[in-house]
């Protein structure tokens, strides 16, 4: 390296990424360990939260969704029906498309762990002004924009999720 370049950690950008990562890191792990007791895990409550939102959603339109392959949720799909969380059911117009619902049981924890999440965010985002809430968000939503521009990933917006319009 050059020793007239500037290190990364000098530039006010990278140090603040780091931090937004790091906070992103630690939400991720605090999530996870109030979730232990519902014996799910954040890929889990993905799931549920896209299942409860919108049920009856291909298993294709999920994987999209969530960013992730088709055989991401062929693993765990199957975990979550035989625990009787939810159902995979043909679609009547297309045998090649599973539909995917909750059962009353997946519609309960599912209810229980976004209380859970709900409270962490809610404990978590009160250490800013609404003002500034809405300022990261804004960001954010920028830097998802600019890094989705290329076509390689399917926008959020894009998929029922207009950043913008939700309440912060």
């Amino acid at each position: 390296m050059n020793k007239k370049q500037a290190l990364p950690w000098d530039n006010p950008r990278f140090r603040n990424w780091v931090a937004v990562a790091r906070a992103c890191h630690v939400m991720g792990q605090t999530l996870a360990r109030q979730l232990q007791p519902l014996d799910i895990k954040p890929p889990h409550l993905d799931i549920l939260i896209n299942l409860y939102r919108t049920p009856g959603i291909s298993q294709q339109d999920l994987a999209d969704k969530l960013l992730v392959g088709r055989s991401n949720l062929s693993m765990l799909l199957p975990q979550m029906e035989k625990r009787g969380l939810l159902i995979r059911r043909g679609d009547p117009q297309d045998r090649r498309v599973l539909r995917l619902e909750l059962t009353e049981e997946g519609v309960s924890l599912t209810e229980e762990a976004i209380a859970i999440q709900s409270a962490l965010i809610d404990r978590t985002m009160k250490t800013a002004t609404v003002e500034e809430c809405n300022l990261v968000g804004g960001v954010m939503t920028r830097m998802i924009r600019e890094l989705t521009s290329s076509g390689d990933v399917t926008p959020v917006a894009e998929q029922g999720e207009n950043l913008e319009d939700q309440d912060r």
